[in-house]
């Protein structure tokens, strides 16, 4: 059989989808497993584990010099990483930034990047070492406190895990995405988690995890690298320390410093985590040019290495709170970051943990560690007692050690022989070199036995001791805490709450026509009483609303699936173009309609209906939304939409059915709900609602027949809600249409 036949009987034949799914599988969990997600033992990724220990190998310590981080790049992927040097680099440089880790492992000299978001200088350029607190995740690595595994190619070995004399998956915090899940974990302040650590050794071994409030006593919250201020109350902290999920509200640190004549400026000296500072002012500085900061005069940089942002009020009158906090809800002043805690497991398992769960593992972990190094310390001690005892017996007749190397070809058996000695014991006895040979030599032996012994005892009753070891666990981390424990600069506050009318007292009051086109592009024009005719539009589209406000009010608009968004008047764009798209402004859904727009009336009223005929009353004041994302404000079954929001103007409402049939009933028979589903407004016989209004039953319906008027009374559609009312008035507006009547 020829090679071509062989290599064709050997041809398999596979699904297409089974063979997607294997191999997409394989990679997801390659991603998972060595890519993304860190280790709850060390918190470390595989590519900051192999730099680390290229480091060490490389004799990088703190004591040493530097070396070129293309040598260290080089070293980790010619041994242990085999991807490309740009990601490798990148890993190193995180490790070195002191404003992305809240303790750097790695020491860089030269340009490594800065908070404003410039890139470092290519690796030829840069040089590094280890720090400090990377020696104490690498403490005891030679003792077998850690397994070790072959490299990619099999000519060496890497280690598995670390030890990790610090809990640093917690202290500096990691990111990552994976194959259908990420991570998110924020920095915290190594003392606080050694407290908590500490709290938990001094637990009986038995007794179940700490709860969140218990940990809280000691791990208050995140401690970033660039500081910052957590404005979240302590209960929804508690609720992501428990599960290991949630979100963080951080603010920039900021100081009011008084000039003369009354005047001031605000000066920002800390700017939330992960926020390159270039973009933050470049944003500011658009957002004013475009108007939208109305309280802002100026803004300049002028930082250093620490970071100062000098903010000027329009006006001496403005208070620094109200500035500050439009800025806050405008800019990345104010960021929102996710907690996530999925790591891997001591089996390698991807899973989220809560905090007080991390710590145990890294509890666990240490517990092992301690346990390996005490059994290698064993193992190394007994060796020694052994070749001791050799000296020992030597030194009984060390004329006759002697006369048997100088006269037997063969000394080593002899002196097995003579002395009862093992061949370890004679090979060094063999060894020895004359100078040691003095009488003196003997006593240290003696003293060196001794406290070999009184080593071993020690470490065997350590072993079997589980309170002995608990213990010395305690005073590693007590070692740690007094190494690495700094002063917080996260710290804690509230945002202040503050009324609407209070930002509108700074806007200057004048009249104006909110434009928004048949495709939501929404401007303002200045004044009342417009000529709607003269107003431009892009090509092909049309207009749509116009409303007449004011530049204090707030524009609510409303979607068909229930959601109902807050716009401010005088941030909306103005002049005579076309406007912007109203997605700019709001977080709207692909594809869903807006059905209505109204300027708010403080104390209000609204009445909203589905076309499946459910509806219901809401205070306008309970659906004013200051974020993007709008408040959703009507449930809706599969298929339901909302299709009518009218103000409350009279007692009555009336319900105007596809199939023709009115129906008018008290306004005090609906729900007022600032949330819901609503109730039945009218019984349609798989007809929809299509119209709504409130009116007053004594004013009747009124509408324009060719030229004249016609007044109807209401009496004859006067019903109970959720009847199927009557038919339309002969002549009503074919289209359904309230506003024509």
């Amino acid at each position: 059989m020829n090679r071509s036949s062989a290599d064709h009987d050997r041809i398999e034949s596979v699904p297409l989808a089974q063979a997607l799914s294997e191999r997409y599988l394989a990679y997801a969990l390659s991603t998972i497993t060595s890519r993304s997600l860190p280790d709850v033992r060390d918190g470390l990724k595989p590519v900051q584990r192999r730099l680390l220990y290229a480091m060490l190998q490389l004799r990088l310590d703190p004591a040493g010099g530097y070396k070129k981080c293309a040598r260290v790049v080089g070293d980790v992927i010619g041994k242990f990483h085999p991807h490309g040097d740009q990601s490798v680099y990148d890993a190193l440089v995180r490790l070195a930034q002191d404003f992305a880790q809240r303790y750097p492992l790695v020491e860089g000299q030269g340009n490594f990047g800065n908070i404003d978001g410039d890139n470092p200088a290519a690796m030829r350029y840069t040089e590094s070492r280890l720090t400090k607190y990377a020696m104490a995740l690498l403490e005891n690595i030679d003792d077998d406190t850690v397994d070790f595994r072959p490299t990619y190619d099999g000519s060496e070995e890497e280690p598995v895990i670390l030890p990790a004399a610090v809990p640093n998956l917690l202290a500096n915090g990691a990111s990552g995405i994976a194959v259908g899940m990420a991570t998110s974990i924020l920095p915290h302040n190594v003392g606080e988690l050694c407290d908590a650590l500490l709290f938990m050794l001094d637990r009986p071994a038995e007794a179940p995890l700490p709860t969140a409030s218990e940990i809280m006593r000691f791990v208050p919250g995140p401690d970033l690298p660039t500081g910052g201020i957590l404005i979240d109350p302590p209960a929804t902290i508690a609720q992501a320390v428990a599960t290991g999920r949630g979100g963080f509200r951080l603010r920039a640190r900021y100081q009011v410093e008084q000039l003369p004549l009354g005047q001031y400026r605000i000066i920002v000296d800390q700017i939330p985590y992960q926020v390159q500072k270039s973009r933050l002012i470049e944003d500011i500085a658009e957002q004013l040019l475009a108007k939208k900061l109305p309280l802002l005069a100026d803004l300049r940089d002028e930082s250093t290495d620490q970071v100062r942002i000098v903010l000027v009020p329009r006006a001496r009158t403005v208070e620094p709170e109200l500035l500050m906090e439009q800025l806050f809800r405008a800019t990345d002043l104010e960021v929102r970051l996710s907690l996530n805690l999925n790591v891997l497991d001591a089996t390698g398992t991807p899973r989220v943990m809560g905090l007080a769960e991390v710590l145990q593992c890294w509890l666990d972990h240490r517990m092992i560690v301690l346990e390996r190094r005490s059994r290698f310390r064993l193992g190394k001690i007994d060796d020694r007692l052994h070749i001791l005892e050799g000296y020992l017996r030597a030194y009984l007749d060390i004329d006759e050690v002697i006369r048997i190397i100088r006269e037997e070809d063969e000394p080593k058996p002899a002196l097995m022989k003579r002395f009862e000695l093992s061949e370890i014991q004679a090979e060094a006895i063999l060894n020895l070199r004359l100078r040691n040979l003095r009488r003196l030599e003997e006593m240290d032996l003696r003293k060196e036995h001794a406290q070999l012994e009184a080593e071993k005892a020690k470490l065997t009753r350590l072993l079997a001791e589980p309170k002995l070891r608990r213990k010395a666990l305690a005073d590693e981390v007590k070692a740690s805490r007094k190494a690495f424990a700094d002063p917080r600069r996260t710290t804690f506050g509230t945002a202040p709450v503050i009324e609407p009318e209070r930002f509108e007292a700074q806007v200057e009051r004048f009249p104006v026509t909110i434009l928004l086109s048949q495709h939501n592009w929404i401007r303002t024009a200045r004044g009342h009483q417009l000529d709607l005719a003269e107003q431009r539009y892009k090509e092909g589209d049309a207009a749509r609303f116009a409303l007449e406000a004011q530049t204090t009010d707030r524009l609510l608009v409303f979607a068909a699936d229930g959601k109902m968004f807050t716009l401010t008047v005088d941030r909306l764009p103005s002049g005579r173009g076309t406007g912007e798209p109203l997605s700019l402004f709001v977080d709207m859904a692909k594809g869903v309609p807006i059905i209505d727009a109204a300027v708010h009336r403080p104390g209000g009223k609204l009445v909203v209906a589905t076309r499946a005929g459910r509806g219901f009353v809401v205070d306008e004041a309970a659906i004013v939304a200051s974020t993007k994302v709008g408040r959703q404000v009507v449930d809706l079954d599969e298929g339901d939409q909302l299709v009518k929001v009218v103000p409350v103007k009279g007692d009555h409402l009336a319900v105007l059915g596809s199939h023709r049939r009115l129906l008018v009933f008290p306004l005090d028979q609906l729900k007022l709900l600032s949330r819901g589903k609503g109730v039945q407004l009218m019984k349609l016989h798989s007809a929809s609602v299509v119209d709504i209004a409130t009116i007053d039953p004594k004013a009747g319906f009124v509408w324009q027949t060719g030229s004249r008027q016609r007044r109807e009374d209401t009496t004859t559609w006067i019903g109970e809600r959720s009847q199927s009312g009557r038919a339309t008035p002969v002549g009503f507006p074919k289209d359904l249409d309230f506003t024509r009547s």
